[in-house]
C-alpha cells in the first residue's frame, strides 16, 4: 500500500509536526477601495502592524517554533480592524496598533491573551452578516446556543 501523505503519516512527531508552530497569528491586510463603507484594515495600518509584529517575533527568538505571523485577507472583522486572528487558540485581537505589538509578544511569551485587545463575542457576531442580510447574531440564534470565545 502506497503512503499517500508521507508528512503526516506514521509517527506522531513527523516531520510535519515538528515544521509547525504552537501558534499562527493571521494579519488581515485586505485592502478595498476607499469609498467603501465597511472600510479596510490595510487602509488602518495593518501592513505595517504585520511588517513590526512579524520583526518583534523574530526578534524574541519566537519564530521557530512558538509563532508564525502571516498575512490573511478579509476575516469579516471590519469593525474591529487592525484584526489579528489567533489560532489555534481561536480567538480575535481588534483594534490592533503597532504600540500594541510589545504586549502582544509579550502574551505570546506567558501565554496570556491581551485581554484589552479581545475581540468579544458579541463584536465578532455583530461585524459579521450573511447572505440574506442578517446579522450572524440572528443567525447564531436560529442554530442553537451561541458559542463564546474563552482564550
Amino acid at each position: 500500500m502506497a503512503i499517500l501523505w508521507p508528512l503526516t503519516s506514521g509517527s506522531p512527531y513527523s516531520t510535519l509536526t515538528l515544521l509547525q508552530r504552537k501558534r499562527y497569528l493571521f494579519v488581515c491586510i485586505n485592502r478595498r477601495a476607499e469609498d467603501n463603507p465597511k472600510g479596510s484594515c490595510a487602509a488602518k495600518d495593518s501592513e505595517e502592524v504585520y511588517r513590526i509584529l512579524k520583526e518583534e517575533v523574530a526578534a524574541r527568538g519566537l519564530a521557530k517554533l512558538e509563532a508564525r505571523v502571516c498575512t490573511s485577507s478579509c476575516l469579516d472583522q471590519c469593525d474591529t480592524g487592525v484584526t489579528v486572528l489567533v489560532e489555534p487558540d481561536h480567538f480575535f485581537y481588534g483594534r490592533v496598533t503597532v504600540e500594541d505589538i510589545p504586549e502582544i509578544v509579550e502574551g505570546l511569551l506567558t501565554d496570556q491573551p491581551v485581554k484589552r485587545l479581545l475581540v468579544t463575542a458579541d463584536q465578532h457576531l455583530d461585524g459579521m452578516s450573511d447572505m440574506e442580510g442578517k446579522t450572524a447574531r440572528e443567525g447564531a440564534s436560529e442554530c442553537g446556543p451561541r458559542a463564546s470565545f474563552k482564550p
